[in-house]
């Protein structure tokens, strides 16, 4: 029985690199139908849910929304009885970029695209998407193994200069570790707050403000929380979710449901917080 013939997702925010690409990609994969192209993180990730395609075409830089933080949105919400699409970045030449793609062995195309590596990479999917119709189980892509694999890659990128949320310095500049905060200055009306971050539980980004949680108020204040992470102690503070930012030890408990999802429970807090698939290796028995 021949497979079905494979659908792609398309997310350029150019229109003429977008018809570009499509361009391309039919002269390289005549048989790959094209479900969708859209032009912004959000409706990728909207559309890939709908469509459930079998290869994602992700630029890297888009309005909203970068394409490696689609990607990271994307595979958590994906349901796990499906194999995750093959993923490919589309990215402008950044010699940081394209050092940390080599480096996690996801695949990519440099802007404007050329036929010759475009064909590289159509072989490569190819072979994936073979690899997966003779296997029997056809979820096998999605074994907590291959699972972890992909997330471990997307973290990876999410920290690598030029691809995640870091430029990277200029090559006079050497980069200069964050200094460390103690107290975050949290604005209230004519009032300036200091916070002691040793009193801070979790932090959670909220449309334009980082919500600032102790065991006993709120506060709000406008810096990314991308940015707080630069200046806060890893070991102290774990990244559970793409929009959250805990201290480790007031985590009490992390409990599983029945759809697999895990969420935790805080000392000191009533809420409970999800943890995202990016960051669900953090929690393992000793």
């Amino acid at each position: 029985m021949n497979p079905p013939a494979p659908r792609a997702l398309i997310a350029e925010d150019e229109p003429l690199l977008a018809a570009a690409l499509r361009q391309e990609l039919a002269r390289a994969w005549p048989a790959l139908e094209v479900v969708a192209t859209v032009g912004d993180g959000l409706s990728a990730v909207q559309q890939a849910l709908a469509l459930r395609p079998d290869v994602l075409f992700f630029d890297i830089r888009m309005p909203g929304q970068t394409g490696l933080d689609a990607a990271v949105e994307l595979a958590d919400a994906w349901p796990a009885d499906a194999p995750f699409p093959a993923l490919v970045f589309a990215t402008a030449y950044d010699q940081y970029a394209v050092q940390a793609f080599d480096a996690q062995a996801v695949d990519y195309l440099l802007k404007p695209i050329e036929a010759r590596r475009l064909a590289r990479t159509v072989a490569k999917v190819q072979d994936l998407l073979a690899q997966r119709h003779a296997s029997a189980a056809p979820a096998a892509a999605m074994t907590p193994p291959g699972l972890e694999a992909t997330m471990a890659q997307l973290r990876a990128l999410l920290q690598a200069p030029g691809v995640g949320a870091t430029p990277p310095p200029p090559p006079s500049q050497p980069a200069q570790p964050a200094a460390r905060l103690s107290v975050i200055q949290a604005s209230h009306g004519s009032q300036i707050h200091m916070v002691p971050v040793a009193e801070v539980v979790y932090f959670e980004a909220a449309d334009k403000y980082v919500r600032v949680l102790t065991t006993e108020r709120e506060y709000l204040i406008r810096t990314a929380l991308k940015e707080l992470i630069e200046q806060l102690d890893p070991q102290e503070f774990w990244q559970v979710h793409r929009s959250t930012l805990v201290r480790a030890t007031h985590i009490a408990t992390v409990t599983r449901d029945e759809a697999g999802k895990q969420h935790i429970t805080l000392r000191g807090r009533p809420e409970r917080l999800p943890v995202s698939r990016l960051y669900a290796h953090l929690f393992k028995a000793m």
